[in-house]
């Protein structure tokens, strides 16, 4: 399908499109306290095989991606909201955003990782609680090797 709807505006696509994709607050927290607990991953690393696509934190060896998805981005059935203004070119933007989301953790899976989607809402200390333990399970289930080393 060819999406023919257009921002609202030039101001509203040049705000819009300096909205962090990377480095977010939610990343950040949960980042710092999974590093104060001894793990080491990758950051933004590449989907095998998909282009343009990245795991916000991987843990590489264990075979462990993790995203937070912003609520607003990403279609949080609590959170999101629906812009009025331009509402259809914003309907199909977010619509491919999340089909891409289930297009990639549908490929990641296959490539036999586990994945772990997480809302930007949720409290860091628990994502990073069910991170580790998720890791730690994948590591004693025969994925052996720290992640140190940037690895």
């Amino acid at each position: 399908m060819m999406n023919t709807a257009k921002p609202s505006s030039p101001g509203v696509s040049a705000r819009m499109s300096r909205q962090a994709s990377r480095d977010t607050t939610p990343e950040v927290a949960v980042r710092k306290l999974l590093h104060a607990s001894g793990y080491r991953y990758r950051l933004n690393e590449r989907v095998p095989h998909m282009s343009r696509r990245t795991i916000d934190i991987a843990f590489t060896r264990a075979k462990v991606a993790v995203f937070l998805d912003g609520c607003f981005w990403h279609g949080c059935p609590e959170h999101a909201t629906q812009p009025k203004s331009n509402a259809e070119w914003w309907r199909q933007k977010l619509d491919r955003n999340m089909t891409r989301d289930v297009e990639t953790t549908a490929h990641l899976i296959t490539e036999g990782w586990t994945v772990l989607r997480f809302w930007e809402h949720q409290p860091p200390v628990q994502v990073a609680d069910q991170v580790a333990e998720v890791v730690d399970r994948e590591r004693s289930a025969g994925r052996t090797g720290p992640e140190g080393g940037g690895s």
